[in-house]
């Protein structure tokens, strides 16, 4: 009865794979002609052609429709970390990797700016240890070992990042916010002074 068994639970474990893949292709698909603000649990059921209950059971929030796409793009960003060209990928000095990357996480949330606030989730207002955080982490284990040894100065940087970008790049009337340069630039210039090497102090008389 074993083989039997573990024969059905593959089986039900491809199907709720399907099950995820057809209901994440079905959201983009409503994202792109409703927009984000009009994509609803129910509906993505109805259109999906799926149970209300398989929905919360992928996705258990709203926000969590969008964070699964979302988490498709981040996903096509990491491996431009992991394995694109340098700079932003291996074979660059870490601060000079660390400074593309600003540059490109940046640019990267400018372009999916309305997809990244819908899958901002109130309920779960502190994240957990991302791919992002643990790169930055090891550029500056590298670049200022002795100053990144607590990984919060890693976090500091992310956060920079994240969550203001997030909130302040388009206001409530979806005018546009800031320019994407002076953001760019501005953290490039905080990511350079943490980086900067410490003068020695004066030497005693």
């Amino acid at each position: 009865m074993e083989p039997v068994a573990l024969s059905w639970h593959r089986e039900e474990r491809a199907d709720a794979a399907r099950n995820r893949a057809h209901l994440v292709e079905v959201a983009r698909e409503m994202v792109a002609e409703l927009g984000a603000d009009r994509v609803t649990m129910d509906g993505l059921a109805e259109r999906a052609g799926l149970g209300k209950g398989t929905v919360f059971r992928r996705f258990g929030t709203r926000s969590g429709i969008f964070h699964a796409l979302f988490d498709e793009e981040e996903k096509h960003f990491q491996r431009q970390l992991i394995s694109g060209p340098p700079p932003l990928g291996p074979g660059a000095p870490p601060v000079e990797r660390l400074l593309a990357f600003g540059r490109a996480r940046i640019e990267f949330l400018v372009s999916h700016t309305t997809l990244a606030r819908a899958a901002l989730d109130i309920g779960r207002p502190v994240p957990g240890r991302s791919p992002m955080l643990f790169h930055v982490q090891v550029l500056l284990a590298e670049a200022r070992p002795d100053d990144a040894k607590s990984g919060a100065l890693a976090l500091q940087l992310v956060a920079a990042l994240e969550g203001p970008i997030l909130l302040y790049l388009q206001s409530e009337d979806d005018e546009p916010g800031f320019e994407v340069d002076d953001l760019v630039a501005s953290w490039q210039l905080l990511a350079r002074r943490v980086t900067a090497p410490t003068a020695a102090p004066p030497a005693r008389r």
